[in-house]
């Protein structure tokens, strides 16, 4: 199981039966305005927050769930859209 998380506010925002549905749901939101749902940061100095989104991949099978990898993937602000490691500019799949 994955799930999108985003790291600076701690905040669950989706679990993905794959990885590949996990990422085509970062592509729709990097498609989004940074200042509107789901990408406008839930804090109070959101104007000049934003997310940053991770993928965690799950091992469901235990309890509790094992953490099997945490992919630092797409940042989204005021200052732009900015996807992170092995994701590249075109974003393509880890």
């Amino acid at each position: 199981m994955f799930r999108i998380e985003d790291e600076r506010h701690a905040e669950p925002q989706g679990e993905f039966s794959t990885l590949q549905e996990a990422v085509a749901e970062l592509r729709r939101r990097a498609a989004l305005p940074w200042n509107e749902e789901p990408n406008v940061a839930p804090c109070t100095n959101w104007q000049n927050c934003g997310r940053n989104y991770e993928i965690i991949e799950y091992d469901v099978s235990t309890n509790p769930w094992r953490e099997l990898r945490r992919i630092s993937a797409l940042e989204v602000s005021a200052n732009g859209v900015h996807w992170r490691g092995s994701f590249g500019s075109d974003a393509n799949d880890a």
